[in-house]
C-alpha cells in the first residue's frame, strides 16, 4: 500500500492530506515492529482479525480510550452500550490480556455515577490489572480529586506513575492538568523531573511504553491536539532503543514513527471526531448509524521479548 502519513522529521506535525488518509485505516491493522532501535510500520490489507494474535507472544495488553460515560448527544446516545461492546471484544480475544490501559476521558462530566459505571464495566473484562490516566473530562468538577481517589492511589503528583511488566517499563503521564495556551496538554516541570529520575536507572535496551491522554507530539496544535512540553519528555526517551507512545483524546487512529519512537493514537469507544481541517473545530462528530461502530474500537498490543517486537492492532467494534 502506497498511502502513508506524510512525515517531516524536523516538524512534529502531520499534513492534512496524510491525516485524511489515516482515517481510512480504521478497521485495518497497524503493525509496528521494533528491532535494534528502528521502528517500522505496515498496514494489514485485510480487516483486523484475531487470527494468530496470541501466537508466540510473551504477553498481550489492551488500550481502551475515551469512553465518555455520561455523554448523550446525537453522535452517540448509548455510550454505555458501545463501551460494553468494546469489553465484549476484549473478552473474545484468543489470549487473555495481561493488563488493560485506559488512556483517559473515562467520563464526560466527572460525575460519581459515571466513574462507577466505567469501573464496574471494566471489571467485567476479567482482567485484574487495569491502569488509568485521566483525560480533561475526568478532572472537570474538582481538579481531579475524585479521579485520583478512585484510580490513582499511590501515584505521584497529579497521578503519574510507572511500573515494569515482564521486562517492559510502562510510564503513565498526566498532561490534562493546567492546559497550556491554545488548549494544548501540559506535563509541567515537576512531572518532567520525576520522569527523568524514573528513567535514569534503566538501560538503553529496556523497552519503554508511555501512555497519556493528549498526544505528546503535536498532531494538530490549532485544536489543542498536542502537548506543549511534550518534546522535553520525548528528549528523555531518545536514548532507548524501543519506545512506544500511546495516546487518546483525538478519537481516531494516527501513527507516526520518528527515529526509535513510535506514536499511536486510539479510537474512542464513544464517538469519532473530525480530521483536522475538515470542520470548524474539534468535537463529537455524527456519522451514519450503520457506520458508527466502524470508527469506534479498542487497540490490542502483542509484545514479543525477542527482538522487542510490538504488534499494535486496532479493532473496530464491528468489521
Amino acid at each position: 500500500m502506497s498511502d502513508h502519513i506524510h512525515e517531516n522529521l524536523n516538524d512534529d506535525g502531520v499534513d492534512r492530506r496524510g491525516f485524511l488518509k489515516c482515517m481510512a485505516w480504521a478497521g485495518t491493522g497497524l503493525v509496528f515492529t521494533m528491532s535494534a532501535g528502528i521502528a517500522r510500520s505496515r498496514i494489514l490489507l485485510a480487516p483486523a482479525s484475531d487470527q494468530g494474535a496470541g501466537a508466540g507472544t510473551d504477553f498481550t495488553f489492551v488500550q481502551i480510550s475515551d469512553s465518555h460515560i455520561g455523554f448523550n448527544k446525537d453522535a452517540n446516545n448509548n455510550v454505555i452500550g458501545t463501551l460494553q461492546e468494546a469489553i465484549n471484544r476484549i473478552k473474545a480475544l484468543p489470549t487473555k490480556p495481561d493488563l488493560i490501559i485506559h488512556t483517559g476521558d473515562l467520563t464526560h462530566l466527572a460525575e460519581a455515577d459515571e466513574f462507577d459505571t466505567v469501573d464496574q464495566a471494566l471489571k467485567g473484562t476479567g482482567v485484574s490489572d487495569i491502569f488509568y490516566v485521566p483525560g480533561e473530562h475526568d478532572v472537570l468538577s474538582d481538579n481531579g480529586e475524585q479521579y485520583r481517589n478512585r484510580f490513582a492511589k499511590g501515584t505521584n503528583g497529579d497521578g503519574w506513575y510507572s511500573f515494569t511488566h515482564r521486562g517492559v517499563h510502562f510510564v503513565g503521564l498526566v498532561n490534562v492538568m493546567g492546559k497550556a495556551e491554545a488548549g494544548l496538554g501540559s506535563l509541567g516541570q515537576d512531572q518532567l523531573t520525576w520522569l527523568d529520575k524514573d528513567l535514569s536507572s534503566l538501560s538503553t535496551s529496556t523497552p519503554i511504553i508511555v501512555f497519556a491522554h493528549v498526544p505528546l507530539w503535536e498532531v494538530y496544535p490549532q485544536w489543542g491536539w498536542g502537548t506543549q512540553d511534550g518534546a522535553q519528555a520525548l528528549a528523555l526517551l531518545k536514548r532507548f532503543g524501543s519506545v512506544s507512545v500511546l495516546n487518546g483524546h483525538i478519537h481516531q487512529i494516527v501513527q507516526k514513527v520518528e527515529g526509535n519512537i513510535t506514536f499511536h493514537t486510539a479510537m474512542s469507544t464513544a464517538f469519532p471526531q473530525p480530521a483536522p481541517g475538515t470542520a470548524p473545530k474539534a468535537g463529537p462528530m455524527k456519522v451514519p448509524a450503520d457506520q458508527l461502530k466502524k470508527v469506534l474500537g479498542i487497540t490490542t498490543v502483542n509484545y514479543l521479548e525477542t527482538p522487542h517486537s510490538l504488534a499494535v492492532i486496532d479493532k473496530p467494534l464491528i468489521g
